[in-house]
């Protein structure tokens, strides 16, 4: 117990130090450059026509034409052009967000799974026990009974204390599950992350909650950015950045706990084979059997001639 504890701790700081890393802060980075690519070339081929639309559609409601015409009364000028604009970044920034983070996830994960293994572990066997679609299968099944968790969960959460406690815990096992799976997929065999997800099941458990709380930290963030919308062009970007450190880090702390377990679980069934007798050698199991075996009386017994 004390020792797996042990292993939780250094896991922790292991991958806390490594998000330090250059290489992992370039990856934590990956996203906003990839929403500049995106946002750029969309800019560039459909800004103007996307623009144009949105205007229409703010005119297009009486409502709203009246609306304008008060504001355009005390000297605004033309709101619409202004808000057009803003609409539209706001509409298409969650989509290009969540596409890049999805592609960069992706990535991530086996970049820094492969990172942890040649700084650490070079001598851990490769077994691949784990496909890019078994990861596939394996995800989605996992997503699918986690949604459908949530939603059977949805009557609990008008219990105060369970509404802190339920999201969390579900978000949790799915994060242990796909992270797990995923930093196992390319050393273990499939037998080997079986007995690994079944040994540490809890302690893979409390690292996915405790990640999945600091995952909520860039949504306060983006809430700010929404809230305060002077800022919205420097929180938006800064809560993404964060989220995708805590996605990083979350992988580093799967990734060192669970080869580190790996190589445990390794050493300990080195050792079972180093102590089990020969059972094919007869002559072997015939001397371990005898109580008066010793190892100069074997050595004369058995002396060539």
């Amino acid at each position: 117990m004390l020792m797996n504890m042990g292993l939780l701790v250094d896991s922790f700081w292991r991958a806390a130090v490594y998000c330090l890393r250059p290489r992992v802060i370039m990856l934590s980075l990956a996203p906003l450059l990839l929403i500049g690519v995106l946002g750029g070339a969309w800019g560039y081929f459909y800004w103007d026509g996307a623009v144009r639309g949105m205007r229409s559609l703010l005119e297009s409601s009486s409502l709203l034409t009246t609306f304008w015409g008060w504001l355009q009364t005390w000297g605004v000028g033309d709101v619409t052009a202004v808000v057009a604009p803003l609409m539209v970044i706001l509409a298409v920034t969650p989509v290009l967000v969540v596409f890049s983070l999805l592609a960069v996830a992706l990535l991530m994960t086996p970049a820094l799974v492969a990172l942890v293994a040649q700084r650490r572990f070079p001598h851990l066997e490769r077994k691949k026990g784990g496909s890019f679609w078994a990861s596939a299968v394996w995800s989605l099944g996992s997503s699918f009974l986690a949604v459908l968790a949530l939603v059977v969960s949805v009557p609990l959460w008008l219990v105060p204390p369970l509404v802190l406690v339920l999201p969390p815990l579900i978000w949790g096992w799915l994060t242990y599950r796909v992270m797990a799976f995923d930093a196992l997929a390319e050393h273990a065999s499939k037998e080997e992350r079986r007995e690994i997800l079944q040994r540490h099941r809890t302690r893979l458990l409390g690292i996915g909650i405790l990640t999945g709380y600091l995952g909520a930290a860039p949504s306060l963030v983006w809430a700010s950015g929404v809230i305060f919308a002077a800022a919205f062009f420097i929180l938006v970007p800064l809560a993404i950045w964060i989220y995708t450190l805590v996605f990083a880090f979350s992988s580093l702390w799967f990734a060192h706990y669970c080869l580190a377990a790996l190589e445990r679980l390794r050493s300990e069934g080195s050792a079972l084979s180093a102590s089990v007798v020969p059972v094919g050698d007869p002559a072997a199991v015939a001397i371990a059997a005898s109580s008066d075996f010793t190892p100069a009386a074997f050595t004369s017994e058995n002396k060539m001639p």
